[in-house]
């Protein structure tokens, strides 16, 4: 592939409205006014856009725009201006869903990429795993309209209840469902597998998506 080529073959896409994937991993966020996009997640952008956040003693936005009720927030920028931001976060595969008015779903904080201005959230953390795991886990309520982009590890698993899903692997679900925190003691004295914790979504209506990795933030804290 030549030089002339290789530019053509990856240049950004043109045209249309709203969040746009230029790949798998990669998504084109444009700005014209606000957008909140994950702290570190910007890897270009065009135009005139300034980026708020908290600054760490590193240098740098690290986010933490709003916090939750424990003090604990998730990294969240504000990117304002005119342009494009294009954002990506470890190679992970980049999810686009566009929310109705009053439509809502709860997203693990580390795997929100980005959402418009008109989407509202709240960052909560789920107590009963709180209490079961160092850390717990910090999920991010969103509601529409707008567009929300999430992250996987890989092609997601959407999954409705009953069902028992790994903490770890949990990246959202409908914000109808409340999921419990079951703790398995069948395992042997001195044995460890990771799986310990389970989330438990159960009624008859409603999603879980699960990926294929385990991030390992909450159950391998009990090992």
């Amino acid at each position: 592939m030549d030089l002339e080529e290789f530019t053509r073959s990856n240049a950004p896409a043109e045209g249309g409205d709203g969040f746009q994937k230029e790949n798998n991993r990669l998504l084109d966020v444009p700005v014209d006014g606000t957008v909140m996009v994950k702290a570190g997640s910007m890897i270009a952008y065009t135009g005139d856009i300034t980026f708020t956040g908290k600054s760490s003693a590193e240098g740098g936005i690290t986010g933490f725009v709003k916090e939750a009720v424990s003090g604990e927030g998730t990294p969240i920028m504000e990117a304002e201006g005119t342009g494009h931001v294009y954002v990506a976060e470890r190679s992970k595969k980049v999810q686009v869903l566009d929310l109705d008015a009053d439509e809502s779903i709860s997203v693990n904080g580390d795997d929100v990429l980005a959402f418009e201005s008109s989407v509202d959230y709240e960052i909560n953390t789920i107590g009963s795993l709180s209490g079961a795991a160092a850390g717990g886990l910090t999920n991010v309520y969103l509601t529409g309209p707008g567009q929300v982009a999430i992250t996987t590890h890989g092609d997601p698993l959407v999954m409705t209840p009953p069902v028992f899903t790994d903490p770890d692997a949990t990246v959202a679900w409908s914000t109808n469902l409340s999921p419990s925190i079951e703790t398995n003691k069948t395992f042997e004295i001195g044995q460890t597998s990771g799986e310990s914790l389970q989330m438990k979504f159960t009624g008859s209506e409603g999603f879980v998506v699960v990926q294929p990795n385990e991030e390992g933030s909450v159950t391998r804290s009990q090992n």
